[in-house]
């Protein structure tokens, strides 16, 4: 859906459906009194006095067929002392997979029925495209089309009243088209069969991708892995007959290219069977997506690129298969990590961390970050403590676990921060190496933290993202269809938006 701008004031917009939010106890037109210009009719529409504005309420008012506004949609939004952006975002999307339903085309929503709203006007807008797009979201690439499939309207204009539309409201607008193309590309991503999207498979898309938005991508294969050592990496793939990958995406602007860098690191099992430590049958098909983590992470660098945001960000992608051959890595065995620890692996299905723990050494030893956050749908016990609504945050860092949160918490994703409790490094130890990759089922989702924290230097910043109940919507929302939502690739765009100082 392309994404528009009206502006010469409401008399000279068009648009098959004009969009309306309004609050509970609250009248259309009080909202947006532009909306009486754009469809004078709506006065005398009898069915208005019957929009009560509750959150989830969609009444379409019809005028006459033919002229330039012939419809309004008012869309509840609840009661405005309650309302939060969250609320408007899904009704957004809500109205927008309704006016998909009904067929139409065109849509048009005024930005100045969003004044009053929470957020910031700027930021509204941003969040109004981005739902608007998210809403239209559909997995689509291995179905044959179905005869009654609604198409997706053509386009959303912004509605302005003056002879120019500000432009950090157009900036605003395609920030909220760039997020959404995030989204998506992770969506899809994680979406995509482990037959078709295999480590290689991965590197090449990300070096598609490269081409295509103006990014630099190397891939390291199972070579160039042992030659720089990273035991752990290869031990996870070594079960399959896909060799793992690690992918180097880098966003560096002209006149950036010697800053620091933000580096995101993120976990990329294309599947994920448990290993010799065979999971469940039960939803294993779901663990496709266990390379969650890696999307957010190149769809991060990719949204960046195609911006052009000022800010060098280099992407770690740790790609493997985690198979359960009878050539891969056994419980008990012990391998050597990138930072010339060995490692004693007593749990091949606790295959994340090792992946994390080369590429935040090889981080380490390759560049001086700004700060490292790594990304996984790493431990069950995350998911168990947070349920499907929080993700969880491991930082010691206050002003970085605050960015993260920050960052979350305006595009609707939300971090709780758990501990990395240092009495519990010494379950950690191992009689055969020098660290065990796995603690006591208890405390499981800290346990994985510390291992991972101990494979970072002293005085670098670090952040652990650990996304395991979050990655995976059960039902449909207007946001999300069922399956992979990309939890983090908006947080991960927000923080390297806004920089880490």
């Amino acid at each position: 859906m392309e994404i528009r701008f009206q502006n010469l004031g409401p008399e000279q917009w068009k648009a098959e459906v004009l969009l309306a939010p309004v609050c509970e106890g609250e009248a259309v037109l009080e909202q947006c009194p532009q909306i009486d210009r754009a469809a004078p009719w709506l006065v005398i529409a009898p069915a208005l006095r019957d929009v009560k504005g509750k959150a989830g309420e969609l009444a379409l008012l019809h005028g006459h067929k033919d002229l330039p506004v012939p419809r309004v949609l008012a869309v509840g939004l609840g009661p405005r002392e309650k309302l939060e952006l969250a609320g408007v975002r899904k009704a957004v999307a809500a109205a927008v997979q309704f006016c998909r339903r009904q067929g139409y085309a065109s849509l048009l929503l005024p930005e100045a029925a969003l004044a009053g709203l929470p957020g910031g006007r700027e930021r509204l807008v941003e969040e109004c495209v981005c739902a608007a797009q998210l809403a239209l979201y559909r997995f689509t690439a291995l179905k044959k089309p179905e005869a009654d499939e609604p198409a997706d309207p053509q386009w959303l204009a912004l509605g302005f009243d003056g002879e120019e539309v500000p432009d950090a409201f157009q900036a605003a607008a395609r920030r909220g088209e760039n997020a959404a193309s995030a989204v998506s590309l992770a969506r899809e991503l994680a979406t995509t069969p482990s037959n078709l999207l295999y480590p290689e498979a991965l590197a090449e898309r990300a070096q598609e991708l490269a081409r295509e938005a103006g990014f630099a991508c190397t891939v390291l294969d199972e070579e160039a892995l042992e030659r720089e050592g990273m035991g752990c990496l290869l031990a996870v793939g070594q079960g399959s007959r896909r060799p793992p990958r690690l992918v180097v995406a880098e966003h560096a602007p002209k006149g950036h290219e010697q800053d620091k860098p933000l580096i995101l690191v993120g976990k990329g099992i294309t599947f994920d069977s448990g290993g010799i430590s065979l999971k469940p049958a039960a939803n294993m098909y779901q663990m496709k997506s266990d390379m969650t983590g890696a999307a957010t992470v190149l769809a991060t660098v990719t949204a960046l690129a195609r911006e052009g945001a000022p800010r060098r960000v280099i992407g770690l992608l740790t790609c493997a298969e985690n198979m359960p051959d009878g050539g891969a890595v056994r419980p008990g065995d012990v391998v050597r990590a990138a930072s010339g620890d060995t490692v004693e692996i007593q749990n091949t299905d606790a295959e994340g961390r090792l992946a994390l723990c080369d590429a935040l050494a090889y981080a380490q030893k390759t560049w001086t970050p700004a700060a490292v956050v790594d990304i996984a749908t790493l431990t069950g016990a995350c998911a168990v403590a947070l349920g499907t609504g929080l993700a969880g945050l491991f930082c010691d860092d206050a002003d970085l676990a605050e960015r993260i949160r920050a960052a979350g918490g305006v595009c609707g994703e939300d971090f709780w921060s758990l501990p990395l409790w240092q009495p519990y490094a010494e379950n950690l130890k191992s009689r055969v190496a020098d660290i065990c990759h796995i603690g006591p089922r208890e405390g499981g989702a800290i346990h994985a933290a510390l291992f991972l924290q101990h494979f970072v230097q002293e005085g670098v910043r670090w952040a652990h993202l650990d996304i395991a109940g979050v990655d995976w919507a059960a039902k449909t929302t207007p946001l999300c269809p069922e399956g992979p939502t990309a939890f983090g690739a908006r947080t991960l765009l927000e923080l390297a938006r806004g920089g880490v100082q």
